[in-house]
Formats: C-alpha cells, sequence, structure tokens
C-alpha cells in the first residue's frame, strides 16, 4: 500500500519488497521517503472514522499490529474486547509475535497472523505472503519499533493510526495518516485504549479475558494450596537491570512465610539465566519454596497467575498477566516509572524508588525527564530495600484482612534442615 502523499520516491519502492534487501536498506529506504516529505510523517490530525472509512466506504475490517511484549500485549486484550463490543459487526485481525501469540492468540473472534520476529527478512516475506490480496479499512499500528514500522508498511490500510509525534521514533511517522491525542504522563494500557478514538469510538475500559483451559486450571490448582496466602515470585526481567537482588528476593519470601504462614512459588522462563537465578534465591532462603521455573507455559501461568492471591515480579511481563487475571501485584519499581508501566490496577501496591534512582544515577526529576525515561543504571534496584518490601507485603496482608479475604489458616512451616 502507497501512503498518501508519499509521492516519486515511495512510488519508487513498490517492487522493493520482492528483491530482499537487508535492514540496513531497508532503512535507508524509508528515510527516503522521509527525506521526500520533508522529515515528517503523512499523519494528519485524528478526525473521527465513525463507520466510514476515508473513501466513504463502510468500515468492516480493522487490523492490529503490536507484536511484543507480553506485558503491552496484555493491554491490547481491552482494545479488542472494546471494538467487538462497540462495533460487533467488524472483522479484527491481529499481527502477533509468535511467543505472545502463545498468551492471547485464542481470543474469540480475532484472525491471528503470527510473525516471526526471529525469521529475519524471511518474517517478512511471510507476512506480505499472507497479506497478498487483503485490504483492511484501518490500521492500528500500535509499536514504534523499526521492526513494527517495516511490517506496518506491508500492511494494506486506508486508515492508518499510529502514536502522536512526542511517542514516535524509528520512522514511525511515515508508516500512519492518523494519529492519537498527545496525553502528558499517560500510562502505557491507556495509551493503547486510545488507539480507538480516531476510529470515532470511545476508549478502550480496562477490562481483560484471556482464555484458559481446563489442562491450564488443573495445572494451577496442583500448586495452589487453599486455606493460606499463595504468592507467585516472578523474580527475573529480561533487561537484568530492573532485577532485584536474590538474597532480598529471599529474605522477602522467608518473611512471608514466617510472618504471613504463605505457600511461596517461584516462576520464570526455561532459560539458563532464570533458572539459576531462582536457584540463587532458593539458596539463601531459611524456608522452602515451590520452584516452578521453566516448568509451566504462558496458559498455565496465567492460570496460576488467577488463582494466586499475589505476585511479586520487578517491571516485567508476568506483572501485567497477573494484571490481567485480576490479582495484585507487589511490583518492584526503581529502574522505571511504575506511574507509567506499573500493573495498571495494583499501582498502590508498587514499591517506588524510581525516584531516587533518577535523581541519583541521571540527576533529573521525574518532572525534569522525558516521560516514560528509564533508570536502568547499576545499583538502581538496590534502592529497594528489603524493609521496603516486607512493609508493603504487610500493608497488602493487612487490607486483605479488613475485606475478608482467605487469611493463612496454617501454623508456619519449619525452617529448612
Amino acid at each position: 500500500m502507497l501512503l498518501p502523499g508519499v509521492g516519486s520516491a515511495a512510488r519508487s519502492s513498490r517492487n522493493f519488497w520482492a528483491v530482499g534487501p537487508s535492514f540496513a536498506r531497508v532503512s535507508d529506504r524509508l528515510r527516503v521517503c522521509t527525506k521526500a516529505l520533508g522529515g515528517r510523517g503523512t499523519a494528519v490530525p485524528a478526525r473521527p472514522l465513525v463507520h466510514r472509512n476515508q473513501r466513504g466506504r463502510a468500515m468492516n475490517s480493522v487490523v492490529i499490529l503490536r507484536l511484543s511484549a507480553i506485558g503491552d500485549v496484555t493491554h491490547v486484550v481491552p482494545v479488542v474486547l472494546s471494538l467487538q463490543r462497540q462495533r460487533p459487526d467488524v472483522r479484527i485481525t491481529w499481527i502477533i509475535g509468535r511467543l505472545e501469540a502463545k498468551l492471547v492468540g485464542d481470543l474469540p473472534g480475532v484472525e491471528f497472523l503470527v510473525f516471526d520476529k526471529k525469521a529475519g527478512l524471511a518474517g517478512y516475506r511471510e507476512l506480505r505472503r499472507q497479506l497478498r490480496g487483503r485490504r483492511f479499512d484501518a490500521l492500528l499500528h500500535m509499536q514504534v519499533a523499526l521492526r513494527a514500522n517495516l511490517a506496518a508498511a506491508l500492511v494494506p490500510a486506508s486508515v492508518r493510526v499510529g502514536y502522536d509525534r512526542a511517542r514516535s521514533k524509528d520512522l514511525h511517522g511515515l508508516v500512519v495518516n492518523r494519529r492519537i491525542r498527545a496525553v502528558p504522563a499517560q500510562h502505557v494500557r491507556d495509551c493503547l485504549a486510545s488507539f480507538l478514538e480516531p476510529l470515532g469510538l470511545e476508549a478502550a475500559e480496562p477490562r481483560w479475558e484471556i482464555p484458559l483451559g481446563d489442562g491450564d486450571r488443573a495445572f494451577a490448582d496442583s500448586h495452589l494450596e487453599p486455606g493460606r496466602f499463595n504468592i507467585v515470585l516472578s523474580p527475573y526481567a529480561s533487561h537484568p537491570l530492573r532485577n532485584w537482588l536474590p538474597e532480598r528476593y529471599a529474605a522477602l519470601a522467608d518473611h512471608a512465610i514466617t510472618a504471613h504462614g504463605a505457600r511461596v512459588i517461584l516462576v520464570g522462563s526455561p532459560s539458563g539465566l532464570e533458572k539459576a537465578f531462582a536457584a540463587e534465591i532458593e539458596s539463601q532462603m531459611r524456608q522452602r519454596a515451590v520452584n516452578l521455573v521453566g516448568q509451566d507455559t504462558l496458559k498455565q501461568l496465567a492460570a496460576l497467575l488467577a488463582g494466586a492471591d499475589l505476585l511479586v515480579a520487578p517491571d516485567t511481563g508476568p506483572a501485567h498477566i497477573a494484571n490481567a487475571m485480576g490479582t495484585d501485584v507487589l511490583g518492584l519499581y526503581a529502574a522505571s516509572n511504575p506511574d507509567r508501566s506499573g500493573p495498571y490496577g495494583s499501582r498502590q501496591w508498587c514499591v517506588n524508588r524510581y525516584p531516587e534512582a533518577l535523581a541519583k544515577f541521571a540527576g533529573r526529576s521525574v518532572a525534569e525527564a522525558r516521560w516514560g525515561a528509564k533508570a536502568e543504571f547499576p545499583g538502581a534496584m538496590a534502592l529497594i530495600s528489603v524493609q521496603d518490601a516486607t512493609t508493603m507485603l504487610d500493608r497488602w496482608v493487612a487490607a486483605q484482612s479488613s475485606i475478608g479475604s482467605t487469611s493463612p489458616q496454617d501454623p508456619a512451616p519449619e525452617p529448612r534442615v
């Protein structure tokens, strides 16, 4: 699809993808198109699409492009549900990453086109093949990374909704022609929810539904223990500088068991790094935890989190899965801002040392820094003390007692020998 107004620079690239260029050549060609536009994208002010596209035809199909990551993908689920509620007649297609499809790829009423991010140019050719002969009335391009922008260039759609200029990067403006409103200090979920507004629809409400199978629930039930707090620890983030210290996780887990009679369950991916991290936590604990690291699927993890009472995690995907399943999250935040990327319904339970980390390592206050700026520096997460975490856990337990939630009935287990 050629964007309106791109001109000869874009027309000359019609057969570009058939040649099989390198990523560098792809980037260079897109920059040529950008230069032809005076260094700007073709975006126009967001005007309501309502029930018709810009050519006057009824809006019958919408394609969503959000490949990753797990947490952001969970935030797209409310957009799908809201679109289905507001426009039940519209066909929805979602271009999604392979791993992420394992979590949400069975949402009812949605066609999924799986994009293999690791396949390089072969992945783009396969996406182009899947889209051949198709055209959509609207594209919701919900990712600004160059990889996603290159994929968006292959999607034939009349209306192409993207991010506002402040949040655009990597030539995002070249592949959209409408933009969401610029809203300062906005949570990622609320930002993604607003992608429906340029279509003349209401922003998506914070409502989640992730399908689970009987086998997923059976897995969760086999590891949860009724009558006591089931607290899941997902301690490892894909960005190592977001990770708390293993010995501090161990101290928090011991406190959960001895002070509150909790059952503590460790979860994580099968990677060697995550297994080693969990083993280090276990080795420093005085009490016993259940170690399920590398033993569950994403669906089984979602079921486990749905049945658990609390998840403890840094800024990582499982925090948002737990939020989607309606489970509280004790978030550990110093490297990133929980007001922007924290578990949406549990920000009151986040330990927040982001302001201190930003001041210490970047010399800026939250107000001075760019919204979304990270404080991913060595030592940032060490600003969160064990007492910070145990105090927040105690507050959470007290809140459960005040609303009549299940409290532990069994005495604290004996220490390990």
